[in-house]
């Protein structure tokens, strides 16, 4: 059972990583325009260089491939992109605050999250590396 509480927990934190990636090479124009009305500099660059981030990010964590590594890229992408475009504290209208900060906390909860998992051992269950579907001493086998 806790096997197959991972491999689900472990493809709905992935996905979101990997949808977003892709949400940026499909909206790539949109989102530049965004990053530039937030002062973020080569907007379309840094559209481009994160949705790749998220991207490898997404698929090593769903494949269970070089999760740390995985990790390591959606931590790399969370905290600046927290810092620079969801700046609650600069907003003046409450709406758009409200927004901010909501965006804002999520990220900071996504780093809380990937961060605990960084504590795994580096063997995924049911990782496409790792055939046997377990961990050779796994906290997580039921």
């Amino acid at each position: 059972m806790r096997t197959a509480l991972h491999v689900l927990g472990r493809t709905l934190f992935g996905g979101f990583f990997l949808y977003n990636g892709l949400n940026h090479f499909q909206n790539t124009e949109q989102m530049a325009g965004y990053a530039a009305s937030k002062g973020t500099a080569a907007p379309r660059a840094a559209v481009l260089g994160s949705g790749a981030m998220l991207v490898a990010a997404g698929a090593s964590l769903l494949a269970g491939i070089k999760p740390r590594q995985g990790l390591a890229l959606a931590v790399g992408f969370l905290i600046p992109v927290s810092l620079q475009m969801h700046r609650f504290w600069d907003e003046t209208d409450p709406s758009r605050r409200q927004t901010e900060m909501i965006n804002f906390m999520k990220n900071i909860a996504l780093v809380g999250a990937a961060l605990t998992m960084v504590e795994l051992p580096e063997k995924w269950p049911a990782a496409c590396s790792n055939p046997s579907g377990r961990f050779r001493s796994s906290p997580l086998r039921a």
